[in-house]
């Protein structure tokens, strides 16, 4: 299945400033949204300032980062015309190495709300989002609401949580909370619409959790040892008791070398293990190298770091959802393991 692929950042922006281009490890995207973000801000430009119509100016802007964020944020606003919500990353796109481009920029210029995921999830971006506070915009970090020791902190990753909390489903659900403050300080006279609207997801995201634990059970447990490309589902893992290794590591940044590939082959050899996995936002190419060095199925493709696209279907077992949806999408990636795996 062809995924979209990651939209090109544009050229011709003027130099930063001196202050900003001694800002190390930032690229060029991140440097010069610092460069516009430093400008006065007396006055927020609007999209119409920014060459597109939008929405009127009374509409309350939200802007989100990731399909998860984007997909969350929708479930507790609901129907609200009051409210405009734009996900600057699209099903495919991988928000390790994602850059801004210049479009984006602009809308992060003149948005009321914004939410990203954090802990280091956007890449470089990351600081990015957390510039904005302080300039008139509720600025939230989904996962960082998440107390530190239900966070998993990887060996030598410096100290910084694993960013992909959204593979355990009770994980995800104790993020709501921080989204439906932010919303209600946004929109104080529909406190009470968020709240049940949070609430009712909440709910949601609990039976997901225990239709994973039934489904997972199916696996003999000898057969529960989940491979990918990178370690996107270490908490997935650590929910529902597969044992997961990622040929590339936490952040889709690092590449797998050969050495990566050869104990990876040879594991799977040892252990006999019936199937890998790709992933819908990272490239193909260590999995399918270790596919064939170990004579081994790649089981199917799961969504990692994003959701699938928006509307499309699947039926599973009598089942249909969206897969563009992070239930959807958490039901496609268990269908996918339990069937190649047990």
């Amino acid at each position: 299945m062809n995924r979209p692929t990651r939209p090109p950042t544009r050229s011709g922006r003027l130099p930063p400033p001196a202050f900003l281009r001694a800002l190390p490890g930032l690229s060029i995207p991140a440097i010069a949204l610092l460069a516009l973000l430093a400008l006065p801000s007396c006055k927020r430009p609007s999209l119409a300032d920014a060459g597109d119509p939008g929405p009127d100016k009374k509409t309350l802007r939200v802007i989100t980062t990731t399909t998860m964020v984007t997909d969350m944020v929708q479930h507790i606003l609901g129907d609200d015309p009051g409210v405009s919500v734009t996900g600057l990353m699209a099903s495919g796109i991988d928000p390790h190495t994602y850059n801004l481009p210049a479009r984006a920029q602009a809308k992060l210029r003149q948005a009321d709300v914004v939410f990203y995921s954090g802990h280091h999830l956007e890449g470089r971006t990351d600081e990015l989002y957390k510039s904005l506070k302080g300039r008139d915009i509720l600025v939230t970090a989904v996962a960082e609401s998440l107390p530190r020791e239900k966070l998993l902190v990887p060996k030598g990753f410096e100290g910084n949580p694993d960013p992909h909390v959204w593979g355990d489903a009770a994980l995800w659900a104790e993020c709501v909370d921080g989204v439906l403050e932010t919303l209600v300080k946004a929109r104080p006279d529909k406190k009470d619409a968020l709240i049940a609207n949070a609430s009712k997801y909440k709910s949601q995201l609990t039976e997901l959790d225990t239709w994973v634990q039934q489904q997972i059970a199916q696996i003999p447990p000898e057969h529960r040892v989940l491979i990918t490309s990178h370690d996107a589902f270490n908490y997935f893992g650590r929910a529902y008791g597969l044992e997961v290794i990622g040929i590339q590591g936490i952040s889709t940044v690092d590449q797998a070398g050969l050495a990566d590939i050869a104990k990876t082959t040879d594991l799977i050899k040892g252990r006999n293990l019936k199937a890998i996995f790709v992933e819908s936002s990272v490239s193909p190419a260590a999995i399918e190298r270790v596919a064939r060095d170990a004579n081994v199925e790649i089981g199917g493709e799961l969504f990692s770091d994003a959701l699938g696209p928006a509307g499309e279907m699947e039926t599973v077992n009598g089942e249909t959802y969206d897969v563009g949806t992070y239930i959807g999408m958490l039901k496609h990636n268990v269908n996918t393991v339990v069937a190649a795996l047990k």
